[in-house]
């Protein structure tokens, strides 16, 4: 438990947090971004290859940005929670929850992949 107490409080690590947010979140309009312009260019020219160029592209860094985001966060969480475990074994579910939630952003990052492959 005081493991815990110390890594939500310490500054670093929330710094990290927000950072790793902010790198999905921009991934997120980047691929947005970039798969809009390139049907406007490929509606412009008629060609379907610069969409399908922009789409992958598109997908690769969504999935490639949410999971080095979603490793980072898995290993920071894993850290904290073996370390709050080992003092107290009674909280071991609560640290599960935190590791599974940095996963999460991964999932998300797949998510958006596969919307901009086969939606957009």
């Amino acid at each position: 438990m005081k493991a815990l107490k110390l890594l939500l409080a310490d500054r670093r690590f929330r710094a990290i947090a927000v950072l790793v947010a902010v790198i999905a979140v921009f991934s997120a309009f980047t691929t947005i971004s970039m798969v809009a312009s390139a049907q406007e260019a490929g509606a412009a020219q008629g060609g379907a290859a610069s969409t399908a160029l922009a789409k992958a592209l598109g997908a690769g860094l969504a999935v490639g940005l949410a999971g080095i985001g979603g490793g980072y966060a898995v290993g920071v969480a894993g850290a904290a929670a073996i370390s709050a475990v080992a003092e107290n074994r009674e909280i071991s579910g609560t640290a599960l929850l935190f590791v599974a939630l940095g996963e999460g952003i991964a999932i998300y990052g797949l998510l958006v992949s596969l919307l901009v492959l086969f939606v957009i």
